[in-house]
């Protein structure tokens, strides 16, 4: 044979083998590369969007913990008010009854002070009669000097 007709026939077989292959092989492995290259960019972008969806669920959780901290620093301000407001009103109440008992305690210790000057001098003006009723060696009626009595109750 010739090398000529040998190589024009081998490359008929080539050109056959070519055809085929574009007809019958090559499609489905380019389809089957797409379907790939879909696959792989639709992960790409559930990737991407899972990614913006946990950065703006972190601002939010940030947010959340922002929001949560400024109304507690808030809420233990108003206990601390609050806790204050008790106090003062306790004390408020307390030097109130406080004071209430030392008025009560002055006006008792008084009247127990005016009573022991009644019987002080009820005790004096019984001494200076019987001191008079010595001295005169008589007795002094009470009831007759009733009013002398009294008189000197209230000068002692």
């Amino acid at each position: 044979m010739n090398i000529n007709a040998s190589l024009f026939l081998q490359a008929v077989v080539f050109a056959i083998l070519v055809w085929f292959t574009m007809k019958y092989v090559w499609p489905p492995i380019a389809k089957a590369l797409d379907e790939r290259a879909q696959k792989i960019a639709d992960g790409l972008a559930a990737a991407d969007k899972a990614k913006s969806e946990l950065s703006s669920a972190n601002q939010r959780v940030e947010a959340e913990l922002v929001a949560s901290r400024n109304e507690t620093a808030a809420r233990l301000a108003d206990a601390e008010r609050r806790a204050t407001l008790i106090i003062e009103e306790a004390k408020a109440k307390a030097a109130d009854e406080g004071n209430k008992i030392v008025a009560n305690a002055k006006a008792e210790a008084e009247q127990q002070a005016v009573k022991a000057r009644e019987s002080l001098r009820e005790q004096v003006a019984a001494l200076a009669v019987k001191g008079a009723e010595q001295i005169l060696r008589k007795e002094v009626n009470a009831g007759v000097h009733a009013d002398l009595l009294s008189r000197l109750k209230t000068e002692l």
